[in-house]
């Protein structure tokens, strides 16, 4: 019973922050291939020069972005 009781509320939480989800995911795959395709050869570069830092700064730039096109419900309906 507990258990059944956590898978739904592990699937209402991803159905009602998918686009945040989609947003991370995108963002960390354009990361990576800016770091793969781009980068830095330096290594002066912080985010750029290692590809964990670039993966990283994209996931919460996309989640940040994705973010702003979330609706939000509102309960004060007139």
């Amino acid at each position: 019973m507990l258990q059944q009781l956590k898978i739904l509320i592990m699937k209402k939480w991803l159905l009602n922050n998918k686009l945040l989800i989609a947003g991370i995911i995108l963002g960390a795959s354009a990361g990576y291939l800016y770091w793969q395709q781009i980068g830095c050869d330096s290594g002066t570069c912080q985010i750029t020069s290692k590809w964990h830092n670039s993966t990283a700064y994209g996931a919460i730039m996309g989640g940040l972005l994705f973010s702003f096109f979330k609706k939000e419900k509102n309960g004060n309906t007139k």
